[in-house]
């Protein structure tokens, strides 16, 4: 439950950019890309600071890195709230970036934890936690942001993170990270400690695991034995947070500025006229409505609706074959936002997209944490995290500036990224359904 609410804190401050970008954007008057840069210098320095926390996750444990990355980006947050320019305000949301990068050891203490038959069952419901995040942080703007302002949206943001560091304290270092240096004692007492917990008793003998020197070496995940593995892990990483990241802004932007044409006569011309004209600021910029964060809380909800689906999809098909079906979904829906339609069309659009991006991070992070042995988990995660954010930080300058250039190439371009990740996942080299957790370098 801790672990999982690790997510909460992450999807808060991750989606937070999406619900205030348009308040920023009239406060300081900014243009498309100056909003865009926001957004890409907090994936900048998540991608920068997510090998970093990997390497020394996998040297020094992951509850330590854990508690590290939660007390810096709560820190930074909160300093957030007070910039007084545009400037400073990328600057801090950088360092939060940072901060967030470390978050994923969250995802890794799970999965080592968890025995093999349960991981693609209980891993993909750490997805509601992320969604319960997004829709705090959307119903937290549409009460904060018209009345007491953004500066306080950030403030509240940063609570979840601080009341989870003083949980932190019942969380034990992972037996496995443990095991595979050599502290079978710490191992052990653990172990024991979970068994008491579960009013069972602990099998009869003694640990017995070989201790592996050589741990967070990036040689390691580019070895022979890896090579093609990590390259289109890392290819699919970069794909599926473009394709998310990208959903989530043109979501936004699409509430914001109208881009598709909504087929509702001269009634709905004339509502949406209205509309305008009573959410703009005095910058003549378009500021969300209540009607737009209902839209936006609507969409989110669609990142569980798949949910059991793809628990079924990972367990039964596997997590490659499962993982193409999803990317070639995303695909064909991000083509079809191009249809002009209704609102409730839009809706039902956006819906399906947020659902089948949400099932690709759901396998990619469990297939991530699976394939690579305990010795080079954290940091396999965390370099895969990083190019991810790559592709985290190109999806602003898509879906916020190419996107009201050319709409439809836009689209075009998400879709086609998509199908190249669907094409990567097909070919994986290693299937980890049924698949022990490896402790050494070994296939």
């Amino acid at each position: 439950m801790i672990m999982g609410s690790t997510g909460v804190a992450e999807a808060m401050e991750i989606m937070l950019i999406a619900v205030v970008g348009p308040v920023i954007r009239c406060e300081w008057q900014l243009k498309n890309w100056q909003v865009a840069l926001v957004t890409t210098m907090v994936f900048f320095g998540y991608m920068l600071a997510s090998v970093v926390f990997g390497i020394l996750a996998d040297r020094f444990g992951r509850c330590k890195i854990l508690f590290i990355s939660f007390a810096w980006g709560a820190y930074f947050s909160l300093l957030t709230s007070f910039s007084p320019s545009y400037f400073w305000f990328v600057f801090l949301r950088t360092l939060v970036g940072c901060g967030v990068s470390g978050h994923s050891q969250g995802l890794i203490i799970q999965t080592e934890f968890l025995p093999t038959k349960y991981r693609g069952y209980i891993l993909p419901l750490s997805q509601v936690f992320w969604l319960s995040g997004s829709l705090l942080i959307i119903g937290l703007a549409s009460v904060v942001n018209p009345t007491i302002g953004w500066q306080w949206l950030i403030r509240i943001a940063s609570i979840p993170g601080l009341i989870l560091l003083l949980a932190f304290k019942f969380i034990p270092e992972s037996a496995r990270y443990n095991v595979s240096c050599g502290n079978d004692k710490a191992a052990l007492a653990t172990l024991e400690w979970i068994a008491k917990m579960n009013r069972s008793v602990m099998p009869e003998g003694k640990l017995v695991e070989t201790v592996e020197e050589r741990r967070g070496r990036f040689k390691d995940l580019i070895d022979p034995k890896y090579l093609r593995t990590t390259l289109q892990i890392w290819i699919i990483w970069l794909g599926i947070s473009f394709a998310y990241y990208g959903v989530v802004l043109a979501s936004a932007e699409l509430l914001e500025k109208d881009l598709v044409c909504a087929t509702g006569g001269e009634a709905a011309i004339e509502e949406e006229l209205s509309h305008s004209e009573e959410f703009q600021s005095p910058c003549l910029c378009y500021m969300f409505a209540p009607s737009d964060y209902q839209i936006m809380f609507i969409s989110t909800v669609g990142e569980i609706a798949l949910n059991p689906l793809n628990i079924l999809g990972i367990n039964f098909l596997g997590r490659r074959l499962s993982l193409t079906i999803t990317m070639g979904c995303t695909a064909v829906f991000f083509l079809l936002l191009n249809i002009c339609t209704s609102t409730t069309g839009l809706i039902g659009f956006l819906f399906m997209l947020r659902a089948f991006v949400a099932a690709n991070f759901n396998t990619i992070y469990i297939y991530t944490a699976e394939v690579y042995p305990t010795t080079m988990r954290a940091l396999g995660l965390g370099t895969s995290g990083s190019l991810c954010r790559i592709g985290a930080m190109v999806a602003p300058f898509i879906a916020q500036v190419l996107m009201n250039a050319s709409f439809l190439g836009a689209l075009c371009l998400f879709a086609l990224v998509c199908i190249v990740c669907a094409i990567s996942a097909f070919t994986l080299p290693i299937e980890t359904k049924g698949r022990s957790l490896q402790i050494i370098s070994t296939i």
